[in-house]
């Protein structure tokens, strides 16, 4: 399995369990406005990744990834808060990130891969 489809399909399983978590933050425990930013930017990785299969060129295929990165991010900073407001056992919050890192070390990784072939590109054609 090629690290782009392990990433592709880490994000989607990621997005499956934030749209579960998202319904039991509401019906569980009726919390909406937290659950409103976890969904959007949880989901929003893996909706990056997919649009970035079909990029037009290297650079925006490069920002796609960019822009999943940072809503990884910003989604382990809403599970972390999710955790210490108690609306997740530590458990919960352990797993759900314990996923997001593997994600995030994906795409980290993709990234400097393409980085560096970049650099290696312009180097041979200086």
């Amino acid at each position: 399995m090629s690290k782009k489809n392990a990433l592709r399909e880490k994000s989607y399983a990621f997005s499956i369990r934030i749209v579960n978590l998202c319904r039991f933050l509401r019906e569980e425990k009726h919390e909406y406005i937290l659950s409103k930013q976890v969904v959007r930017s949880g989901t929003s990785i893996g909706a990056n990744i997919e649009e970035a299969t079909g990029a037009q060129s290297d650079n925006d295929f490069i920002a796609k990834l960019h822009i999943a990165l940072k809503e990884a991010r910003e989604t382990h900073y809403w599970i972390r808060l999710l955790g210490d407001c108690d609306y997740l056992s530590a458990e919960q919050s352990k797993n759900l990130l314990t996923d997001l890192d593997e994600v995030i070390a994906l795409l980290t990784s993709s990234l400097k891969t393409l980085k560096t072939k970049d650099k290696k590109f312009l180097t041979l054609n200086s």
